[in-house]
């Protein structure tokens, strides 16, 4: 029996892979055309950003991914914030192939770490859409009722803790709390 768990828990570790296509992002306290050129211009600095795609009127922006470039969710965040205003929803659409998840479970996909939650246990195939739900990706009441989802200590970190080391991940090793 000892076998065959550690046989499962190193199945689970191995890295899944799904690649990041594209991000629709909806940013907040924006007033004008000024303030979504500003977002615009800072995310199209970004390495792993092909294209963006701004609707003023509903303060989103779509951005096309290079293909077989990696994301960071976080610096995508950053560069909002860094042209003034925030993130209130941030959404990616994966191609994946063959990616487990579980509820309130880990996975790490091209070496990010993720926390599915409110999710049904599946596997993943083709395009499909997932919504980071941390803090400063969605609303503050938004992130506060997402809470209700576990009682794992790193959704309120964003870092894996002493809750996440069953996962087999390493104590601060970022995670991503997301829903489908």
């Amino acid at each position: 029996m000892k076998k065959l768990f550690t046989l499962g828990m190193f199945l689970f570790s191995i890295t899944a892979f799904a690649q990041v296509t594209s991000v629709s992002l909806q940013a907040s306290g924006l007033t004008c055309s000024m303030c979504s050129n500003a977002i615009n211009k800072s995310l199209q600095s970004l390495n792993f950003v092909q294209q963006v795609t701004a609707n003023i009127s509903h303060s989103t922006f779509d951005i096309t991914i290079k293909p077989g470039s990696l994301v960071d969710f976080d610096q995508l965040k950053k560069k909002v914030e860094d042209a003034g205003f925030f993130v209130a929803n941030l959404s990616a659409t994966f191609d994946f192939k063959n990616v487990g998840i579980k509820n309130d479970s880990h996975t790490v996909i091209d070496g990010m770490t993720f926390h599915f939650l409110h999710s049904t246990d599946q596997i993943l195939n083709g395009s499909r859409t997932i919504r980071l739900l941390d803090k400063g990706f969605v609303t503050a009441k938004e992130y506060k009722k997402n809470g209700q989802f576990t009682l794992m200590e790193c959704y309120k970190t964003g870092k894996a803790g002493t809750c996440c080391e069953k996962d087999g991940l390493a104590i601060g090793t970022r995670v991503f709390h997301v829903t489908m």
